[in-house]
């Protein structure tokens, strides 16, 4: 039943992939732009793990947010912005299997007290971030 309170949305993109094996498998996207070997974290082989992937597609996507806040900002990019995301995959004890994570932003040529302003902006539009909000431990660093 759709809850008549909710705005309406539009699907604007749809990514499909299929994956055998689990850590230790495969990864195809079904237009063929995807196709990876899997490897658990730190095994051997020619292999990428789902922790990587998170971290190069969260980055990204930040990357993308960064721009959009500095731009309602009337700030600009440099082309050199980078974004070093370390993504921990954490066991407990008491809880299991967790991630953590850690964005280390390099906003050249825009002062440290906007970087900050425009990465706690970023946060709030981009969709990994709101995925993740509340979940799990997030160190963001303006390096």
């Amino acid at each position: 039943m759709e809850n008549s309170h909710i705005a309406a949305q539009k699907v604007v993109y749809t990514a499909t992939t299929n994956t055998t094996g689990g850590r230790e498998g495969a990864s195809k996207s079904t237009d063929g732009r995807l196709d990876i070997k899997l490897t658990p974290p730190g095994g051997r082989g020619e292999g990428t793990n789902p922790e990587q992937l998170f971290a190069a597609g969260w980055s990204a996507c930040f990357l993308g947010a960064l721009g959009k806040a500095a731009a309602a900002k009337g700030l600009r990019l440099s082309a050199d912005s980078n974004i070093t995301t370390d993504v921990d995959l954490v066991l407990s004890e008491t809880e299991g299997y967790s991630l953590q994570a850690r964005l280390n932003i390099s906003l050249p040529g825009i002062y440290d007290d906007d970087a900050i302003a425009i990465a706690e902006h970023a946060h709030t539009l981009c969709p990994y971030s709101k995925a993740i909000r509340g979940n799990i431990k997030v160190e963001t660093n303006i390096i």
